[in-house]
């Protein structure tokens, strides 16, 4: 089978590798589309230390189960699905309170494990999700950066009427933007420096947008909020030193989530946080979120087409990396064909 393989940092090349048998409780999925990500970027850089090599990347994809294990109802090939990347023990204290996604011996599928990037995949069967009739392939594979956004905001606790500041309009600050919206909060403000990430927020329903680079982010926060500043931030740009910015544009009693895996420090402000009791919360993948994301497409209230940019063929996906690199304002999502 034909597939993009990364082999060492920087290094990757798409080429014939050997097609995989599904173990018992395993399905084996054709791959119909896959999505290319930020951290499938870091993969490439050598930028995430969860990865070994040579890895077969790619966690956002959907596609059809040609073939099942021992142990799975051979009734389900044929099945069209969307394939939740987190894979857990079910042993560990994370996993018995139900909080499978920091999971002491997860993997990743496309990071500790073979991913999407290939035309087909073994995966668990209980990670591959049953798609309603109706509900598009292409967008299916998209389930899965929605199944951030609704994670981070389950972990901030939105409440009616409150206020959301999105950090970044990258697909991830996009897809929070979205979910948002999907769940009755009507005042979103998203801020980023690039005008067309913007222009696309506004497009996708954001009430507010600021451009951080040529407005000073704090005082245009201040003063859509009459002064009193925001319950809720998430943070999609994920840059350490905006941190003791976050912290001050938060009003008492917020919540904050934070995505970014960034190893350098940030300033933490201790006098802010206690003063108004803010609510710090790290966000890492998904906990569960696929039904409720793949509901939320199905009846229309999430559009994942909207974010699709550029589809490519498997055989151009390195242009499309060249894309992703060094012209990212031209670029949402970039999803890649990999069979019909």
């Amino acid at each position: 089978m034909q597939a993009f393989e990364v082999s060492a940092p920087h290094a990757f090349a798409i080429g014939d590798r050997p097609a995989p048998n599904a173990a018992p409780g395993e399905v084996i999925v054709d791959v119909a589309f896959a999505g290319i990500c930020g951290s499938d970027m870091h993969i490439i850089h050598g930028d995430n230390a969860f990865v070994q090599f040579p890895r077969i990347t790619g966690h956002e994809f959907a596609g059809v189960i040609r073939a099942v294990g021992d142990g799975v109802d051979p009734a389900r090939v044929g099945e069209r699905v969307c394939i939740d990347p987190v894979v857990n023990c079910g042993r560990c204290y994370p996993c018995r309170i139900g909080r499978p996604n920091v999971c002491s011996a997860m993997q990743v599928i496309g990071v500790h494990r073979n991913g999407g990037f290939a035309e087909q995949v073994n995966v668990p069967a209980a990670n591959a999700h049953r798609l309603p009739d109706g509900l598009d392939l292409d967008a299916a594979a998209l389930v899965e950066p929605y199944s951030i956004a609704a994670n981070v905001l389950s972990r901030m606790d939105p409440r009616p009427g409150d206020r959301l500041l999105v950090i970044g309009a990258g697909v991830i600050g996009l897809t929070v933007l979205q979910m948002a919206r999907a769940l009755g909060l009507e005042q979103v403000i998203v801020t980023d420096i690039l005008d067309e990430r913007l222009a696309t927020a506004r497009e996708l329903g954001a009430s507010h947008t600021i451009n951080g680079r040529s407005e000073d982010l704090e005082q245009a926060v201040l003063a859509a909020t009459e002064g009193e500043g925001i319950p809720l931030i998430a943070d999609a740009a994920c840059v350490p030193a905006m941190l003791p910015t976050i912290l001050r544009m938060a009003c008492p009693a917020a919540r904050i989530g934070l995505l970014g895996f960034s190893p350098t420090p940030s300033d933490l402000v201790q006098l802010e946080v206690i003063k108004k009791e803010l609510t710090l919360v790290g966000s890492r993948l998904n906990n569960r979120k696929f039904p409720e994301v793949i509901e939320h497409i199905a009846t229309g209230r999430l559009d994942p087409k909207a974010l699709i940019s550029h589809r490519v063929p498997l055989t151009e996906m390195p242009g499309a990396i060249d894309l992703l690199e060094n012209h990212p304002e031209q670029a949402r999502k970039v999803l890649v064909k990999i069979s019909p």
